[in-house]
């Protein structure tokens, strides 16, 4: 008998404590009931805006599973993209506005959408250009002809810097691989990464480094027409560059007749 009083007690207060959860939880339900979608949907702008992703998360669906007809519906999906991203989840967020686009193809942010499909690539992607740079290709791809799809888009110039960027960084790890290549006296992979890297990025500010291990390479495999008009044309770009180069060639041609 003495040890049942501080059971029942135990017993009361647990009794209590749900009633009380029960009821709380009514009066939460009721008080968003007392919200309309754009309240709601403004609650959870300022949850994010504070940092609070997963309450954010919880308004944001609740919108969208609840009030598929509402505008407000629309505006919640583009949100729950913009959460994720914000949180630097970047496959979610990309997936998120993925899903969007599809599901709105005509919406009057699709360039917004875009411009945050590559950024969730480009963020994926390492700075370092000697790295993999699989998704650098992808932003590439994602915000290929941006230009052409929004040409009134007030995003143009971020996503023109974007893009800049992107194809500096792959310029350089061509210019990597190729400079590989030179160590290991492996003309003919260096005349293919060379050749390659001028025809896909021409305006690069690796392209005289590049035509000047092309003229080498074409040199050291006898191609004596091709090396002088890679020549020429690196005197008219770069003339200090081409004095490098031709003494380079010079040696080459003397080794490869040797």
């Amino acid at each position: 008998m003495t040890n049942a009083r501080p059971t029942l007690r135990a017993v009361a207060l647990l009794v209590w404590a749900t009633l009380c959860l029960c009821g709380s939880e009514r009066d939460a339900s009721a008080a968003r009931r007392r919200l309309s979608v754009e309240e709601q949907y403004n609650l959870g702008v300022r949850y994010s805006k504070r940092g609070y992703y997963v309450k954010a998360l919880e308004e944001f669906n609740r919108i969208r599973n609840n009030f598929r007809d509402d505008p407000y519906a629309v505006k919640a999906e583009l949100a729950i993209a913009d959460v994720y991203y914000n949180k630097a989840e970047w496959d979610q967020a990309r997936l998120a506005y993925e899903d969007f686009m599809r599901m709105h193809p005509r919406h009057e942010s699709l360039d917004y959408v875009v411009l945050r499909i590559g950024e969730s690539y480009y963020k994926k992607a390492p700075k370092i250009a000697a790295r993999d740079q699989t998704w650098t290709r992808e932003a590439i791809n994602a915000l290929g002809g941006f230009d052409r799809r929004f040409s009134s888009s007030e995003h143009s110039a971020e996503v023109a810097e974007m893009l800049a960027e992107c194809q500096r960084r792959l310029a350089r790890k061509e210019l990597l691989i190729a400079r590989f290549y030179v160590k290991r006296k492996a003309w003919r992979s260096v005349e293919g990464r060379a050749r390659g890297l001028l025809a896909a990025y021409p305006e690069s500010e690796y392209a005289v480094e590049t035509m000047a291990l092309l003229a080498e390479a074409y040199a050291w495999q006898g191609k004596v027409e091709r090396t002088d008009e890679v020549l020429a044309r690196l005197a008219e770009l770069a003339p200090e560059e081409h004095k490098r180069a031709v003494a380079r060639v010079s040696r080459a041609r003397a080794r490869a007749e040797g």
